[in-house]
């Protein structure tokens, strides 16, 4: 029995092998084909509108395959002629169908495009039809900014408006600003004390706004200290600013009538340096001792070392700033501070000019029609949100 089962297992080891090279059912592995993806469609290329020029805008239909995921983006791809070179200028994510070439090399002329679709993985790549010719033209008038045009043309309606009733005699209302209001008290306390009255420009340049509007006030307190005879300080740091303030206070005396008593040395230059400029004022006020104290321009670190200064020699005090940061300093140490376009006001507020009044008043208008337009649309949206959208593309400014 045993040599039985042992010659079975003999039998067994030899066929296998044998059996192990029978041909069987051919399997075949056939290679992956690679997914061929379509195109976008409609290629469409226009001038880029309310531009200086120098860009097109090209448009396309998405690639169908683009739902099913297979697609990662597209190159923009840019020729001169139908038949020539295609460059690529672009690239934008699935999702986008549109495209601005803002780096056109040239104006009227004409432009070719193409757009590929990039697949993801091995998906490959499809490249559209070539569009229609385009040329980039610059245009006269933006038309997205008529809601800018139409503003300016109201400002500048109110504006005429209130200048024309200025110049016929007519009161306009301006609120009453305390700093401005006390010029005349502070002028007749030098006149009556024998002092001086010191004013200075702040310390920027000539460019910057609030040095122009101080330079107005200069002009009208020049006028009071002329009528006086009042004597008036004006050092400068900047020298284009003094060369200015010099004109300006030698053409009140004259209007005046009284170009003899105008002293030339009464506006001088001290120092361009900032704190050099401080000190030098410092030492003004501790000789001289004017009753009267003007800080108005713009300022920096110097205003609190003034302020105290002249605050301990017992003067009044006004100054006036646009720097956000110093009006602390100056709050607390002057009399009166001009705040904001409490400044740019001044000049207004104290010479009653009709071209100054009107174009205040307008300024004032105008600000109010903007609040009203702000509640009036965010009470629409609250009540029609579908009105949202139209208010927000009428604010807008392309």
């Amino acid at each position: 029995m045993r040599l039985k089962i042992y010659a079975l297992l003999v039998v067994m080891a030899v066929s296998l092998p044998c059996l192990a090279a029978l041909p069987g059912p051919a399997i075949s592995e056939a290679p992956m084909a690679a997914v061929t993806i379509a195109p976008p469609s409609n290629i469409t290329a226009a001038d880029t509108p309310n531009d200086g020029g120098q860009a097109i805008t090209v448009t396309w239909q998405a690639s169908p395959d683009e739902v099913l995921g297979l697609v990662e983006g597209y190159e923009i791809l840019r020729s001169e002629t139908r038949d020539g070179v295609f460059s690529k200028v672009g690239f934008v994510p699935y999702g986008f169908t549109g495209f601005d070439d803002q780096e056109v090399p040239q104006n009227s002329r004409n432009y070719f495009y193409q757009v590929k679709t990039v697949g993801k993985g091995a998906a490959g790549i499809s490249i559209s039809a070539v569009s229609n010719p385009a040329q980039s033209r610059e245009q006269w008038f933006n038309a997205a900014r008529i809601n800018a045009l139409v503003a300016t043309a109201l400002f500048i309606i109110i504006v005429i408006y209130f200048i024309t009733r200025a110049k016929r005699g007519q009161s306009l209302f301006i609120r009453r600003i305390a700093g401005l209001a006390a010029v005349d008290e502070a002028v007749g306390r030098a006149t009556e004390m024998g002092r001086p009255i010191l004013f200075v420009p702040g310390i920027s340049s000539i460019a910057d706004v609030a040095t122009i509007a101080a330079l107005n006030i200069l002009g009208q307190v020049a006028k009071k200290t002329a009528e006086y005879g009042t004597p008036l300080l004006v050092p400068n740091k900047d020298p284009v600013v003094y060369v200015v303030a010099q004109e300006i206070v030698k053409e009140a005396y004259t209007e005046l009538g009284r170009p003899d008593a105008y002293n030339p040395d009464s506006v001088f230059f001290l120092t361009d340096s900032q704190m050099g400029y401080a000190a030098g004022v410092d030492g003004i006020m501790s000789r001289e001792k004017p009753a009267t104290n003007f800080f108005l321009g713009m300022f920096y670190a110097e205003s609190l070392i003034l302020a105290e200064t002249g605050a301990a020699t017992g003067a009044i005090q006004i100054a006036g700033t646009d720097a956000v940061n110093q009006l602390p300093f100056f709050i607390t140490a002057c009399d009166y501070t001009l705040i904001g376009e409490e400044l740019y006001a001044a000049s207004a507020y104290l010479s009653r000019e009709p071209m100054l009044l009107g174009t205040l008043k307008g300024q004032d208008w105008s600000k109010a029609v903007i609040v009203l337009m702000l509640i009036v649309g965010a009470m629409i949206s609250w009540i029609s949100p579908g009105i949202r959208q139209w208010i927000l593309n009428m604010l807008m400014v392309g």
